[in-house]
């Protein structure tokens, strides 16, 4: 069954890891992504262990249902190729710097003289009407620069950056919104658009709305920093033989809770019996928890917290979440035959849709993959594609030899 964005095509300028998760989640949605690269590849390709050179995990996941086309846009034929590609795509994604747009003449007000319908999106570091908007960018210098190293401070001692690439990710997640938005509008004006994405600012949305805290009144009324979420009893509780994740949140979660604990006095303490009083105390309540689950085991939690209808959850490791029943029930996790890559473990596409499921089309593909097929179907003759591949303003993948790995 075909995506809900079936039938849009995306040139997808986009290297790393924010750019190709928007393009991920745009082509997972059905969207024809043609995947630009340079002849060196996109920057993911060697990260971490890989059966050939240019297929590594990272890569391989944020790029499937995508395919690869080749071009060097510092030759006259590899930029005209992009350029007549253009007037007939629905979107531009791009990652670069808008000044290297401008550089390659391919900057917004180019692109829409041959092309006034085309979303022409950049996601990229910093808003351009600031003193920071030719600095490049990567996740860690948008962590730091919002402040997400001394919000983990408080709970882990120095300043330091979340385990995730989660600024790329979210700021990723914020443009394949915003395209999808910037199509619907379209779809009801018949106006293409100009999108900025800004990480700085994209994030410190994401992460303003939960730590400007008291600081969100002119002039405070408090300190920065939503207190819970900071606090460095905030984790995973020990158990007799493991851990869990517990989120005693509500007045009846909580007062169920006191009951259950032995300590059914605290129900009626103004202390701990709403959630003011608790936000006040919630260092000492984390400890009571902490003192409370590691007396039992995990299953005994479980299923005692589970019947009294308070969130818990036993914590997994990436390695033990494969066997999750939940996972294998839904059938998150598959196998898949790549073409050059033999067998490969999968992420399924976490949402269902009723009349317009999307489907994994397209294993990650190999460099330059279909640089041939796709200059075709954006128009070239077959005399054309041979004349740019020979010029080297494409390049083509060398075929698969036959001792692939499998």
């Amino acid at each position: 069954m075909a995506g809900p964005l079936d039938g849009v095509r995306i040139l997808d300028l986009t290297s790393n890891f924010m750019g190709p998760y928007a393009s991920l989640l745009l082509a997972d949605m059905g969207a024809d992504v043609c995947k630009i690269e340079s002849r060196d590849g996109d920057t993911t390709r060697n990260i971490g262990p890989s059966r050939h050179a240019g297929m590594g995990p990272i890569f391989l996941h944020l790029n499937r249902n995508k395919r690869s086309l080749v071009l060097n846009l510092k030759h006259p034929d590899g930029i005209g190729a992009l350029k007549r590609m253009m007037t007939s795509a629905d979107v531009l994604l791009y990652s670069m710097r808008p000044h290297t747009m401008e550089k390659l003449g391919i900057a917004y007000a180019d692109v829409q003289k041959v092309n006034p319908r085309i979303i022409y999106c950049g996601a990229f570091g910093f808003g351009q009407n600031g003193p920071y908007a030719a600095r490049p960018a990567y996740d860690d210098l948008i962590q730091a620069a919002v402040g997400m190293p001394v919000l983990q401070s408080r709970k882990s001692g120095p300043p330091n950056y979340v385990a995730t690439a989660i600024a790329d990710r979210v700021v990723g997640m914020a443009t394949s919104n915003a395209v999808a938005m910037a199509l619907y509008r379209r779809e009801k004006t018949g106006v293409g658009q100009q999108v900025f994405v800004p990480m700085l600012e994209t994030f410190a949305h994401f992460v303003l709305g939960d730590h400007l805290y008291g600081h969100t009144f002119v002039p405070p009324i408090g300190d920065w920093g939503y207190a819970r979420m900071m606090n460095p009893d905030r984790r995973p509780y020990r158990t007799l033989d493991g851990y869990i994740g517990v989120n005693v949140y509500a007045d009846h979660h909580w007062k169920k809770f006191f009951i259950l604990s032995g300590h059914p006095e605290m129900t009626e303490d103004p202390r701990f019996n709403n959630i003011g009083g608790r936000t006040e105390n919630i260092g000492y309540l984390y400890g009571l928890l902490a003192k409370v689950f590691e007396t039992q085991t995990t299953a005994y939690w479980v299923k005692l917290l589970s019947e009294a209808d308070i969130p818990i959850i036993e914590m997994n490791t990436p390695e033990t979440l494969l066997d999750d029943p939940h996972m294998k029930a839904v059938g998150f996790f598959a196998e898949q035959d790549h073409p050059s890559e033999g067998k490969l473990r999968t992420i399924g596409i976490p949402q269902q849709w009723s009349e317009s499921t999307p489907e994994l089309r397209y294993p990650a593909p190999r460099l330059g993959e279909h640089s041939g097929q796709l200059l075709t179907e954006y128009g070239f003759s077959d005399e054309e594609v041979s004349k740019i591949l020979k010029s080297g303003g494409a390049v083509a993948a060398e075929p698969i030899h036959s001792d692939a790995t499998t």
